[in-house]
């Protein structure tokens, strides 16, 4: 199976700052601090507060349009 160099990226789990660069086929691989696939979100520290600010963003905008489509607000 070959690999399609221009969609390989790395992420480096470590605490401490990494300076390694990774190759292949002479092409340096992009290093990432976040990726999101098959809709889930993995940051370089494994921390979940990506997630819970998409989460918010997602539940204010849904706020925002029953907040609009509701013409008369009674106490």
């Amino acid at each position: 199976m070959l690999f399609n160099v221009s969609k390989c990226k790395v992420m480096h789990l470590v605490h401490r700052k990494c300076e390694y660069s990774y190759y292949m086929d002479g092409i340096t691989l992009e290093a990432l601090e976040l990726e999101k696939d098959v809709g889930i979100t993995i940051s370089k520290d494994l921390k979940v507060s990506h997630k819970c600010k998409q989460a918010y963003l997602k539940a204010s905008r849904m706020l925002r349009v029953i907040n609009r489509s509701i013409k008369s607000k009674d106490r």
